[in-house]
């Protein structure tokens, strides 16, 4: 199938691709630093990069929260890491007229969990042409991506992806049915796994949400070997230090060794 995740997953000998940076933009030497430590990381294991960060996340916990430059100087940091390392960028986008002017910058366009049914969210982002990302509600079952993928489809973009990153499991906390990665992939579309959202504990820090980044190398092994295409990773050089999702970010040395295990999963399970 001709499809920009499925051809990203097979480019490289790791047999997945990964989607990995700090959750938000803080600033230029922060987002290039953790960018060229993924690029010399990826190079070596050969495994295909989308690097990741947030110019706004405008679904913080509290009014108060950190929530990155904004929308016109966050694509300028991004489109300057871009050039200088060139690599493949991913944002988040969260409004319609969002859509355009983020296509000029980003290599793929990403709609989060919370918005992940928005159809005019949804259309804009597929409209743009740009490969798109629809990161799966913690509040859906795997098989109403169907719907979401739908929308999609009909919006005239065939290069989509679902990332999967836990469900909802009472208060405060998520939990990881791995049956969704077949099941999605079923569907007909790529699936990636997010390894450090799926231990976000949401609202769990009463004005911010905690986790636990413990559970990320179990997780990740898990879904690698449940058959995900790719592998979505916050990751940050001090992730006690960050100013957005610390608590389930993955500490940027961690990161290599934890990537050739997967491999070496990944080679196990075929």
């Amino acid at each position: 199938m001709n499809n920009f995740f499925f051809d990203l997953t097979a480019a490289g000998q790791s047999g997945f691709f990964l989607m990995a940076g700090p959750c938000v933009l803080e600033n230029y030497d922060t987002a290039f630093l953790i960018a060229k430590r993924l690029k010399d990381i990826s190079d070596r294991l050969d495994i295909p990069l989308i690097f990741k960060a947030s110019f706004d996340k405008a679904n913080r916990t509290s009014i108060h929260s950190f929530r990155g430059p904004g929308f016109e100087q966050g694509l300028k940091i991004l489109e300057a890491v871009k050039k200088q390392l060139d690599i493949k960028i991913i944002s988040d986008i969260h409004l319609p007229d969002q859509a355009d002017r983020a296509a000029d910058v980003l290599d793929v366009i990403q709609i989060p969990a919370f918005l992940c049914r928005q159809t005019d969210l949804i259309a804009a982002a597929c409209r743009t042409g740009r490969p798109v990302s629809i990161k799966k509600g913690q509040f859906l079952a795997p098989l109403d991506c169907r719907n979401i993928i739908t929308k999609a489809r009909e919006s005239g973009c065939s290069d989509i992806c679902i990332t999967e990153r836990g469900s909802s499991f009472g208060y405060n906390n998520l939990v990881v049915d791995f049956r969704s990665i077949p099941i999605i992939k079923g569907l007909g579309v790529p699936v990636v796994f997010d390894a450090t959202h799926s231990v976000q504990l949401p609202g769990g820090a009463s004005d911010a949400s905690a986790g636990d980044r413990r559970f990320v190398p179990a997780l990740a092994k898990a879904a690698i070997a449940a058959g995900a295409d790719g592998l979505f990773i916050e990751t940050y050089p001090d992730p006690d230090k960050a100013l957005c999702d610390g608590p389930n970010s993955l500490a940027l040395d961690d990161m290599e060794g934890l990537l050739s295990t997967l491999i070496a999963v990944k080679k196990a399970v075929g």
